[in-house]
């Protein structure tokens, strides 16, 4: 049987997104259209901390450009 895990919080990353979007003055449909996600999807890391998948997560540090476990990121192309 598998043992229950510790999953990760992801509200501070979701409020760090947040910040680092509105800084830019980003909407979340303008950042949704760039990275080709929801903007509800976008609203819920935001907001309620779900956790991304592993794609949107990289999408959005390399977009916001922020510096989150030390990486530095580069812009996203699409």
């Amino acid at each position: 049987m598998r043992k229950t895990e510790d999953k990760y919080d992801f509200r501070a990353f979701g409020l760090a997104i947040k910040a680092a979007r509105m800084k830019q003055g980003l909407t979340r449909e303008q950042v949704g259209a760039k990275i080709e996600i929801d903007p509800r999807y976008l609203t819920n890391i935001e907001n309620k901390g779900q956790h991304p998948s592993l794609q949107v997560f990289y999408d959005l540090v390399t977009l916001l450009m922020c510096l989150l476990m030390k990486f530095s990121c580069r812009p996203v192309t699409k």
